[in-house]
């Protein structure tokens, strides 16, 4: 019919530039439902997928394949050793992927999910799932944005970072992550323009060293409000600060989504590029974030989520 768009025209034109660009932003679920089913056949073949999160756009690739994350580490030009988050569209899935969860996770993630929080905890050792150097942990978030949850009931866990190349902005628009991923990603998720209240990475909370919990980045939800579920939550910044290090640095002003420390020692080790998940998404953050990874040192803590992932 005159006006619409010729599908043989937009086959052709996808073919030419290497991926699939859907415009998310209307109200016609057909539209949503036709970019949707797009995402999960690309996540069934192994491919990339590039999709709006509560933070920041995100690339998001199968958990469950490891070559789908090499493919998305190689997109972003980043090492194994920055493993992404993982982003799941349930809460109830934390009881599948991650063992040893204590209470006091439970009760943030039954409050703060969806949202900017990401738990990290001991993976469930049964799992197929090889997202780089984790050192058999899992960082975990649920994205509070309805189009991310819907892509992920219908994928399953998916890994997450932000979408750019390790070291440079986090994409805003879908436009900022094509200019960055252009065809290392097979279908981009147009969700308009993200991140204009300023949005913040998400708030990263490290459950495999202590029960009650130990805040390893600040984020998008303060230490305070999550003390006011669990008030023995510790504060890697206000350890920091006792030390007399810089309340900035440990804070979660560190960079490419790493909120690492030095095992044993508890203090924070600044990674390479910016602060996506994971995913992150990590997971995720302002303009200048990368959503970060899960990199956790054994039994240290040692983190980076979207993460932007998500």
């Amino acid at each position: 019919m005159p006006g619409e768009p010729d599908p043989r025209e937009a086959a052709e034109a996808a073919v030419e530039l290497g991926y699939r660009r859907f415009d998310c932003t209307g109200d016609d679920p057909a539209d949503t439902a036709e970019a949707c089913e797009a995402a999960r056949l690309a996540i069934k073949d192994g491919e990339c997928i590039v999709l709006p999160t509560d933070t920041v756009y995100g690339i998001g690739a199968d958990a469950f394949s490891a070559e789908a994350v090499q493919r998305l580490l190689d997109a972003k030009s980043r090492g194994r050793d920055m493993p992404p988050p993982v982003l799941i569209g349930e809460a109830a899935l934390i009881r599948t992927l991650a063992v040893d969860v204590p209470e006091p996770a439970h009760a943030l993630v039954g409050k703060h999910w969806p949202g900017a929080l990401t738990v990290i905890c001991r993976i469930q050792p049964s799992l197929r799932m090889d997202l780089g150097e984790t050192k058999g942990t899992i960082a975990l978030r649920v994205p509070d944005h309805e189009l991310a949850r819907d892509i992920l009931r219908r994928t399953g866990p998916m890994a997450v970072s932000s979408a750019n190349i390790s070291g440079q902005p986090a994409a805003l628009t879908c436009d900022d992550a094509i200019e960055q991923l252009g065809d290392s990603v097979s279908v981009y998720l147009d969700g308009g323009p993200l991140g204009g209240s300023g949005a913040a990475p998400s708030t990263i909370v490290d459950f495999t060293r202590h029960e009650e919990g130990q805040v390893l980045r600040r984020g998008g939800i303060s230490v305070e409000t999550l003390r006011e579920t669990v008030p023995d939550l510790r504060d890697m910044g206000d350890e920091a600060e006792v030390r007399g290090g810089s309340p900035s640095t440990s804070s979660g002003s560190i960079k490419e989504g790493s909120v690492s420390t030095k095992e044993g020692s508890g203090s924070i080790e600044e990674g390479s590029g910016s602060i996506e998940e994971g995913s992150g998404l990590g997971d995720e953050g302002s303009p200048s974030t990368d959503e970060g990874s899960a990199r956790i040192g054994e039994g240290s803590g040692r983190t980076d989520e979207p993460a932007a992932g998500g």
